[in-house]
């Protein structure tokens, strides 16, 4: 079967998706707390810290979530702590 031409629109999706891969930042785990913690504060609104960090306001509820849901595990007992003393191992 032959191959259906590439349509212009195809051909500049395709440049958009590109586009979008390789700029698309990822934020640390640090980042994500020191932008969640500063809303929470209210060092600012979260709508102008959003659109001065570049994220999508569903993306920061959906990081806050996370961040209040791990904290509430954290202080009702359920994580076990990984943590080893000192020159054990």
């Amino acid at each position: 079967m032959a191959k259906k031409p590439q349509t212009s629109k195809d051909a500049a999706e395709k440049v958009v998706k590109n586009i979008r891969r390789k700029t698309q930042q990822t934020y640390s785990a640090e980042e994500k707390i020191r932008i969640v913690t500063a809303c929470l504060r209210g060092e600012e609104s979260i709508s102008v810290r959003c659109r001065r960090k570049g994220i999508a306001e569903s993306l920061y509820y959906s990081w806050s979530k996370e961040f209040l849901e791990a904290g509430k595990r954290r202080l009702s007992g359920d994580t076990a702590r990984q943590a080893t003393s000192p020159g054990t191992v």
